[in-house]
């Protein structure tokens, strides 16, 4: 699968069927969907910035790229996708065969413009961290909980914009432009809070008169920047209070009973914390940033009541419609996942509790606008603090956060999108490109990403709609390649506004015909199948499945599709099981079939509704390397004898002279053999006399 590897590593794209089948009988008979997983942001050190503005279709609205037909003596160029003939503008004038411009070079498939330089600088607008901040913990965790955000908002850009709200029996938002005392407004749990009631109550027009008419949402529409800076303002002014204010911070001072679970506002500090920044800061990249301790037992959003004689919700409790507090939390953070992606800000979620704290009701808000989650049993957890703190690093380890993004595609003809499956949420743009088959954000060619990282990937579905045609003549005349283009606008961490276009080519085969011709698509389809992206494409969609359909069975599904690949493309005779082999290209995906149906994903057995939400929100957004190790966890051998060697998942690799490494991306294995583990007991390592000492030691270090 090198070939792959290589392709993504060009253009952040893998896809599970490199030569597409080119029929819509054909593709149903694939059983993977034809798909690809695109990283939008992926880092490329050799991918080439352009300083103007893309040229663009006047038809369809693709980029120019290096799959268009130019006439140089025409200056002109024809759209692969729409086959308009588009003349080159003045400043193209001078390009020729020897003068090509960077976006018609063939190997910068992919290519970024930045915003072209206005008349008047406009400074880009600083990122805006609203915390928000659970005080219904213990008093050991909220000391860590206090240490970890004040290592945080040391690590914050001194230009950055910071807010912090409280929540616990009541929601407290501070406010930290008046530094000499502490100053907060107070807001009922139990009680929603609208926009036009948080500026009333919060002053905002007390020195203006509010305008009469109109949206009221940032300085540009009649609200005052002096408003505004009294809830977020820059960290280098506000650095002394947000300190002062989280040094004085302690847990909720309302009583609970020894038999009552505390009373918890989650819903009602998210909901405030959406307003402030939509009344503030619409439209900038602004990321809420949720520490929550325990469940939500007030407000719209709660997931279980006060009383602990009531269980929290289970899976069980959700497969017989049990569970009445989930329905109606998940249909509110509906409604408050549409407010922020029109807002275009970003919810990020840290749980830190032994017990659920809602995270499956908050998933859909989380996943639409492309926020991070960690989850772990405390605040003091390493887990923890090192993803806060990598969140704010700036070095080359840095996540690359990213706001306001908005995806587009575009592709030929005879392909349609079904949807996406992934953190994003739908632009409801619908165009003749859109497939009556929904599957994820569908229904669309264009989607919001309110955050996006470095890593983030998106899941694509296409159906193919191009019928059987009986001349085979006919098809073979016509072009054999299908076109895709990518194209996404997003805020760069510096603040610029900038546009990456992927355009890809891919060829596609007809199985239609004789059987000769049907043996050819057949090897043909099979020598581009990449393995690894089509057992996370079918993770994705089975994933999905589970979410959205009543009654889905996934094992059933999941062996039904297997069975149906085998047969398309395993070679055997008929009633002699003996006789069947599969090609090399396709003897991996039956074992990553049988480790998914085994996995987290699937088997919900053990696992709490929150946990499971999270490895199925972590599965949507990584990319295939990852994803795989999450479906069929990596065992890495380390001995004498050898170098570091992947070995089989079977009992069979453990031996008393060797280190065995399990990753399976959300947790860790070190397994020292039995001699491995008496020579560290005594400290062999550590005796100069012993010869195998240089080798014991690098292969301490190595696991």
């Amino acid at each position: 699968m090198a070939e792959f590897v290589e392709l993504e590593a060009q253009d952040g794209v893998r896809m599970p069927w490199n030569v597409i089948p080119g029929t819509k009988q054909e593709a149903t008979n694939c059983v993977v969907p034809v798909s690809a997983i695109y990283s939008p942001i992926k880092p490329f050190q050799n991918m080439p910035v352009l300083p103007y503005s893309p040229l663009r279709c006047r038809t369809c609205r693709s980029v120019l790229n290096a799959f268009s037909i130019v006439d140089f003596a025409a200056k002109i160029w024809i759209c692969p996708f729409c086959f308009q003939r588009n003349h080159f503008p003045p400043n193209y004038a001078s390009i020729s065969d020897e003068n090509l411009p960077a976006e018609l070079f063939p190997q910068y498939t992919t290519i970024e413009y930045e915003q072209a330089a206005a008349s008047s600088y406009v400074p880009a607008p600083p990122p805006v961290f609203m915390f928000v901040v659970d005080t219904c913990v213990i008093e050991e965790e909220m000391v860590f909980l206090k240490s970890a955000l004040s290592q945080a908002v040391d690590l914050l850009p001194d230009n950055s914009l910071v807010g912090l709200i409280t929540f616990g029996t009541f929601v407290h938002v501070h406010e930290l432009g008046f530094g000499q005392i502490p100053k907060t407004y107070v807001f009922k749990g139990s009680k929603d809070v609208s926009k036009e009631q948080l500026l009333e109550q919060m002053s905002f027009f007390s020195k203006k008169p509010k305008p009469t008419t109109g949206v009221i949402a940032g300085a540009r529409d009649g609200l005052s920047t002096e408003s505004v800076s009294r809830f977020l303002l820059p960290k280098s002014e506000c650095e002394f209070a947000l300190d002062s204010v989280l040094e004085e911070l302690q847990k909720d001072p309302w009583e609970v009973p020894g038999d009552m679970r505390a009373t918890r506002c989650t819903s009602t500090a998210l909901s405030i914390a959406a307003c402030l920044l939509g009344v503030c800061v619409p439209g900038s990249g602004a990321r809420i940033m949720a520490f929550i301790g325990g469940p939500s037992t007030e407000g719209a959003g709660a997931i279980v009541s006060k009383n602990f004689s009531e269980p929290i919700r289970s899976h069980k409790d959700l497969d017989k419609d049990s569970a009445p507090l989930f329905h109606k939390a998940v249909k509110f953070y509906e409604g408050l996942s549409k407010q922020l992606v029109h807002q275009g800000h970003v919810l990020d979620l840290f749980a830190c509790a032994l017990d659920q704290v809602g995270v499956a009701e908050l998933k859909i808000v989380v996943e639409k606008t492309g926020g991070l989650v960690v989850l772990a049993e405390s605040f003091g957890h390493s887990v923890f603090k090192d993803s806060l703190k990598r969140i704010f690093r700036v070095d080359n380890s840095d996540l690359g956060l990213s706001s306001n993004g908005i995806f587009e595609i575009n592709c030929s003809k005879d392909i349609k999108v079904q949807g996406i499956i992934g953190p994003c949420a739908s632009l409801e743009k619908k165009g003749p490109l859109c497939s009556e088959t929904v599957v994820g954000q569908g229904s669309t060619t264009a989607w919001k990403m309110c955050g996006l990282d470095q890593a983030t990937s998106l899941c694509l579905i296409f159906d193919i709609v191009k019928k059987e045609n009986p001349d085979t003549t006919t098809i073979q005349s016509t072009s054999n390649q299908f076109y895709f283009q990518f194209l996404t606008y997003y805020q760069h961490k510096s603040g610029q506004m900038r546009l990456r276009v992927t355009t890809l080519s891919r060829r596609w085969v007809a199985g239609s015909g004789s059987i000769q011709a049907s043996l050819l698509s057949c090897c043909d389809l099979v020598a581009g199948f990449d393995q690894e992206a089509a057992a996370v494409v079918m993770a994705r969609l089975v994933s999905f499945k589970m979410e959205s359909e009543a009654e889905f069975d996934p094992i059933r599904w999941l062996d039904k599709s297997l069975i149906h690949l085998c047969s398309r493309f395993g070679d055997y005779q008929k009633d002699s099981p003996s006789t069947f082999s599969l090609s090399p290209r396709l003897s991996i995906f039956p074992q990553f079939i049988f480790h998914l149906r085994r996995s987290q994903f699937v088997q919900v057995f053990n696992n709490s509704p929150d946990e499971t939400a999270y490895f199925r929100m972590i599965l949507n957004r990584e990319n295939v390397s990852n994803s795989v190790v999450m479906i069929q966890p990596s065992l890495i051998s380390y001995s004498f004898h050898s170098g570091p060697e992947p070995a089989l998942l079977d009992v069979a690799a453990i031996a008393a002279d060797r280190i065995l490494l399990l990753d399976s991306y959300f947790t860790m294995v070190v397994f020292h053999g039995a001699t491995i583990a008496q020579w560290r007991k005594a400290g062999y390592h550590n005796q100069p006399e012993h010869q195998v000492i240089g080798h014991f030691v690098s292969l301490l270090q190595a696991s």
